[in-house]
């Protein structure tokens, strides 16, 4: 049964998807949100937010208000847990190249549930997972086929679907990559303010990194990257035997520090394992093919040791719905009513494809970028060998600190469109 025809589908209901989506509405172009889920799925509990994230979330216009919910961290802080020294402080309100810094600890439903309030009702579809894509005769529509057996069909399809993405696939690209590595997530929240510098607290040991963060007066957020041996992967769906996994190698972490971890709950612990897509997939895969076109994880799952996934995400959808707002909003050709029905499809589906062509080369070379350098850097950060070892410690601190400044000093940009007429 075909449930209707629409102009832009966007598959997932994540950061990426909201963005996009929200993006769109503020340029007066309206899309539909297609969420597999019953609710907003609020997994990873927080995330941390960059400059460049920040940015966007401006321009979608919810950043005040998150803002008001989350504390500014001032400071990054690196502490080896072999020597029990302090290796490196930076400043994230420094004078430098890359000037003031800001960073916040962004709980991830609080950031999804501003995103959702400022679409319209009806725009996120919910319990509606897509199982396979057809393409039309003509070419010009996909076709949606959903699990409840309805069928959609779509001028633009948008695929924000994750790291098992089906859009990604019908665009050609590969499974994901496993990294070798898992993460441990967790968040407390306190009925007392937890009484914690706002700094961005950063702890390497031997072979694995863990940080603590805050996210406002009560909560604090936490995690732990790590190569887990065979025994590990047994228990990685035993969150109590997770959270006893996290403490003994947290064992020299201060004390006043480590109780946070303590006194989390074992529903509020998740594991998973770190998963990427091949920097040769990024170069030459299909980011966008036709009027179809893949969007944060879905498009570039990455490591997490620069803390730019989500971050990346957001810049995607920011430009993604500048481009496609584009396409929609420029004037038919002047010879538009004398041309079939068939005709005026065909020539706004060129103009689709040349939109999301723009999205896919404004996108390519930044998520490569950040890609292939967390996963250098995660197998640096954790490596185990003498020489990788040292560098870690005595090196790479001050360059890490130095990095994650440089990588979120980049502006996604406004949604700088001509005023259309809202729907």
């Amino acid at each position: 049964m075909e449930s209707g025809v629409e102009d832009i589908v966007i598959v997932g209901a994540g950061i990426a998807g909201l963005t996009t989506s929200l993006g769109l509405h503020r340029l007066g172009i309206r899309s539909l949100v297609l969420e597999a889920s019953d609710t907003l799925r609020i997994t990873g509990f927080a995330l941390t937010t960059w400059t460049n994230a920040w940015k966007a979330l401006d321009a979608v216009g919810v950043g005040d208000l998150l803002r008001e919910q989350h504390v500014q961290l001032n400071e990054n802080v690196t502490t080896s847990l072999i020597t029990g020294q302090q290796t490196s402080s930076l400043s994230f309100n420094g004078t430098g190249k890359h000037g003031n810094c800001e960073v916040r600890c962004v709980r991830r439903q609080l950031m999804l549930e501003a995103l959702a309030k400022e679409l319209p009702s009806g725009t996120i579809r919910y319990l509606s997972k897509i199982v396979a894509i057809e393409e039309s005769e003509s070419g010009f529509y996909k076709i949606l086929h959903l699990a409840d057996r309805t069928t959609i069909r779509t001028k633009v399809l948008i695929g924000c679907d994750g790291i098992n993405s089906t859009v990604a696939k019908w665009l050609g690209f590969n499974e994901t990559s496993f990294t070798g590595r898992y993460v441990i997530r967790g968040y407390t929240k306190l009925v007392n303010n937890h009484g914690l510098q706002l700094k961005f607290m950063h702890y390497f040991g031997k072979g694995f990194r863990s940080g603590v963060i805050p996210c406002d007066e009560k909560t604090i957020y936490w995690f732990l990257t790590w190569t887990p041996t065979s025994q590990d992967k047994e228990l990685v769906k035993n969150p109590a035997k997770m959270k006893q996994l996290v403490l003994s190698k947290l064992e020299k972490m201060p004390r006043d520090v480590k109780s946070f971890i303590e006194k989390t709950k074992v529903e509020d612990i998740l594991t998973s394992p770190l998963r990427y897509r091949n920097q040769w997939e990024l170069m030459l895969g299909n980011i966008s093919k036709g009027n179809v076109c893949v969007v944060g994880d879905a498009f570039h799952p990455m490591a997490p040791d620069l803390g730019q996934g989500g971050c990346c995400a957001l810049e995607d959808g920011v430009v993604l719905a500048r481009c496609v707002a584009e396409a929609f909003s420029q004037k038919p050709s002047k010879h538009t009513k004398e041309m079939s029905e068939e005709e005026n499809v065909k020539e706004q589906y060129k103009k689709i494809e040349v939109a999301l062509g723009k999205y896919a080369n404004q996108r390519r070379w930044r998520s490569i970028d950040i890609s292939i350098t967390s996963y250098v850097l995660g197998f640096v950060l954790q490596g185990d060998f003498k020489l990788v070892a040292h560098f870690r410690d005595k090196v790479l601190p001050t360059f890490l600190a130095e990095l994650l400044l440089k990588k979120s000093d980049f502006d996604c940009g406004t949604l700088n469109i001509p005023k259309m007429k809202q729907y």
